[in-house]
């Protein structure tokens, strides 16, 4: 093998290497799309891939909804695991929806849209946020005032890179 032959073979295993690194950063949850308002499931189009976001509240944990109470919310399609719960939402969509459309509030605060996993949960001050990571889940828990307001001021904008 010549010296640029060898040279160029350690390019690619190192490129490679970023790469799987990357890869390896990204969390299961992750595979949200970041141009959307609403975290949204870009394989199934379902907003916080399918889990039920009232049931949060009522079951106390995560619950995937079920195909036959569905419902499409500013062209978002969410899922409820029963009627009850789908009425519920109907009723109070900025109740029972996540903050900041799923986005980590904490990212958010920072001025990034950085998609929430529907399994890094929290409810706080009666309303429900996602995290996409658990770091930020537990920073966020452990002084959530001092977040919010950054994430309320910085929202708009945003949602304004994420219309776009």
């Amino acid at each position: 093998m010549t010296a640029q032959r060898r040279e160029l073979s350690g390019w690619s295993r190192g490129i490679a290497l970023i790469l799987l690194l990357a890869a390896a950063l990204v969390p299961a949850g992750a595979q949200a799309a970041t141009s959307e308002r609403v975290v949204t499931d870009r394989y199934t189009g379902l907003a916080i891939s399918g889990f039920d976001p009232v049931a949060y509240f009522t079951e106390g944990r995560p619950t995937l909804g079920q195909p036959d109470f569905e419902m499409s919310e500013e062209g978002t399609v969410w899922r409820f695991r029963n009627e009850g719960n789908r009425a519920s939402f109907a009723a109070h969509p900025d109740i029972y929806g996540p903050q900041f459309g799923g986005y980590d509030p904490v990212d958010v605060a920072r001025g990034v849209a950085f998609a929430g996993n529907p399994r890094l949960w929290l409810i706080t001050g009666e309303r429900l946020y996602l995290f996409g990571r658990e770091e930020t889940r537990d920073a966020f828990a452990a002084a959530p005032t001092k977040y919010l307001p950054g994430a309320r001021k910085r929202w708009p904008g945003v949602q304004d890179i994420l219309a776009k």
